[in-house]
């Protein structure tokens, strides 16, 4: 009895699978979503879903992946083995996605100006007023603050997570902020138009620091100690020093890149290239590619897409 439990614990015996480092890459144009074994950098399964599914968040406590189709605003629960479990439409201008702890996922829309707070069983918990064309939405490490960068006005919003209290709106460094993601605290923001970081303290509700990166930035993850920052025109990744907000060097990935996200053991990121249909490892301490996936056209993967299961 004793080693049947040790063996399960270990998942050891058939159908105690073990856990696995997880992607969800959204392609856009190819009406899809890969999911990956990152160890393997191998596609688990291709999951055909209809409308442009681009904006992606995965919730590994849960074992959730959330995918919503941008040009029908339908989001998407599926399971890690690519099943769908349920569905809801938002209505067209849903974007912006994000998880977060009990189940939590929020949704920016585009059109109306508004975020929103759904439960695990996809129903509103709260909606709260934003500015203009929010996009990206992120989380912070405790959970308790919720940010969503508001393109048009030039604006994070950073939110109260139990409520959707307003906290702060602070204005960027540069123009059209659009993915955004919290790290040791910080708060960072792509400023698109204005090839920049903005670096923001979501405590204070202040901008603090602007860090260069190649031409339009778009997607910004941090492994190894690094931070890195797709840029869309430039075929590059941005590497920088979060702790002295230097820029490190600029390493090639592939055409029009992305979506970017850390692997789970935080040794190095995985980048989705629309133009190259591929998605790459790269290594956070040498830069090296590890490996290159082959994916259905227009990889997108916005948002934050890998995670570690939970146990089983």
């Amino acid at each position: 009895m004793r080693l049947t439990v040790l063996a399960l614990i270990a998942g050891l015996l058939p159908g105690a699978a073990p856990a696995r480092d997880l992607g969800f890459v959204t392609s856009q144009n190819g009406n899809a979503v890969s999911v990956i074994d990152l160890e393997t950098a191998g596609i688990m399964a291709t999951v055909p879903l209809p409308g442009a599914p681009a904006p992606v968040a995965y919730d590994e406590a849960a074992d959730r992946a959330y995918v919503i189709a941008a040009d029908t605003g339908r989001l998407w629960v599926l399971d890690s083995a690519g099943q769908i479990l349920k569905q809801r439409d938002l209505g067209q201008g849903a974007f912006g996605l994000a998880t977060g702890p009990q189940g939590a996922v929020y949704v920016a829309d585009w059109f109306r100006g508004r975020l929103s707070r759904f439960g695990p069983d996809l129903q509103p918990v709260w909606q709260s007023e934003t500015g203009a064309a929010p996009a990206g939405v992120a989380v912070d490490q405790a959970g308790d603050l919720i940010a969503v960068a508001e393109r048009d006005d030039n604006s994070i919003a950073i939110f109260r997570a139990d409520d959707g209290q307003l906290l702060h709106r602070v204005a960027t460094a540069g123009e059209h902020p659009f993915a955004v993601t919290f790290h040791a605290g910080v708060l960072y923001s792509a400023d698109v138009q204005s090839d920049l970081l903005s670096v923001i303290d979501p405590v204070a509700g202040r901008l603090i620091a602007q860090i260069a990166t190649g031409r339009h930035p778009y997607g910004i993850a941090f492994a190894g100690g690094r931070g890195f920052v797709t840029n869309q025109y430039a075929g590059s990744v941005t590497v920088f020093d979060p702790a002295t907000r230097t820029v490190l060097t600029e390493r090639p990935v592939g055409d029009y890149p992305e979506g970017i996200a850390a692997l789970p053991d935080g040794s190095g990121v995985i980048v989705a290239n629309w133009d190259s249909d591929t998605a790459v490892i790269l290594d956070a301490g040498s830069l090296s590619i590890r490996a290159q996936i082959d994916l259905p056209p227009g990889p997108r993967a916005f948002g934050m897409f890998t995670g570690r299961q939970a146990g089983p």
